[in-house]
């Protein structure tokens, strides 16, 4: 064989490959289009830097959200520190494979939940990945996972700005927005408005900024203390002109209710604190049967 018949060789198995992969690329991109088509509603919920409570906010926006009679799934992509089994209290429970597909773990009848915590052998395993491995995960919590038809799927992503939120924001195509949580205090204002910044970059809309552990209040003497400060997410939210969605206090419940396994706006629904998600939660979903309406209106 000579060199001209070698490198004819060469470029036809490399062009060849390229095939493959663009069908593999293309099979893909079938499959999870297939898997999100029955979702109505997908929402990412974000926090600039960690320790803001994010995780909570997005347990009891989920949680709400199917108390009302939603059809909800909670995926949980905090791939390094997974907390969400622990926040419902499903530690433990293995989610069930059929036909080659992943079934969410059922937290009530009307709330699915996915999480790599629920996969891991030991509550101490660390989770040792790299950026692919984490998009690959993240893609088949998406594909592979036999959500159904629901009407939101919740997204509860990491804090910060890297791999695993810039995986989700790809893969979901069309999603409806950003729930970014922050708490008052300027060290976490000036990393929120980097997630609000990242959101724009991404062309992923933000349906409001959630000011949690806004203030406390004394439950013995009744006086209000502003551990964190108070207001700067509203402040931060107009400045960047975006919509405000409200203030969590600081409350010891809902830590209790975090250990317990018990989302506060179930299990003390009655609480000032749940009161404020519920007044969150009913602006998320406004926002989103508006929507809804539009869409039919359009004909689409």
């Amino acid at each position: 064989m000579n060199g001209t018949q070698q490198s004819e060789n060469v470029a036809q198995k490399s062009c060849n490959s390229k095939q493959v992969e663009e069908l593999h690329r293309l099979k893909e991109q079938i499959e999870l289009q297939e898997a999100l088509f029955n979702i109505k509603h997908k929402i990412v919920v974000l926090s600039g830097k960690g320790g803001v409570g994010k995780s909570s906010v997005a347990v009891n926006l989920a949680v709400a959200l199917s108390l009302s009679g939603k059809k909800t799934g909670l995926l949980d992509v905090d791939l390094h520190g997974p907390s969400i089994p622990t926040l419902l209290g499903i530690e433990g429970r293995l989610p069930a494979t059929a036909a080659a597909r992943i079934e969410p773990v059922p937290y009530s009848d009307t709330l699915k939940v996915m999480s790599v915590g629920l996969l891991l052998r030991d509550r101490a395993e660390a989770v040792v990945w790299r950026g692919p491995a984490k998009h690959g995960v993240i893609r088949q919590f998406l594909a592979a996972v036999a959500w159904g038809d629901l009407d939101y799927l919740i997204v509860d992503c990491p804090p910060g700005t890297g791999d695993e939120p810039l995986s989700v924001i790809q893969l979901l195509e069309g999603a409806e927005g950003a729930v970014i949580v922050t708490t008052p205090q300027d060290v976490a204002l000036t990393d929120v408005r980097k997630s609000v910044t990242f959101c724009r970059q991404m062309k992923l809309p933000v349906i409001g900024v959630v000011e949690n552990m806004s203030g406390f209040v004394c439950p013995h003497c009744g006086e209000g203390i502003d551990i964190f400060k108070s207001g700067g997410g509203r402040l931060m939210a107009d400045e960047m002109n975006i919509p405000f969605l409200g203030r969590i206090p600081l409350d010891p419940a809902m830590v209790r209710a975090g250990d317990e396994g018990e989302p506060l706006v179930e299990y003390r629904a009655d609480s000032p604190t749940a009161q404020a998600f519920a007044a969150m939660v009913a602006t998320v979903s406004a926002r989103c049967d508006a929507a809804d309406n539009a869409a039919r209106e359009s004909g689409q």
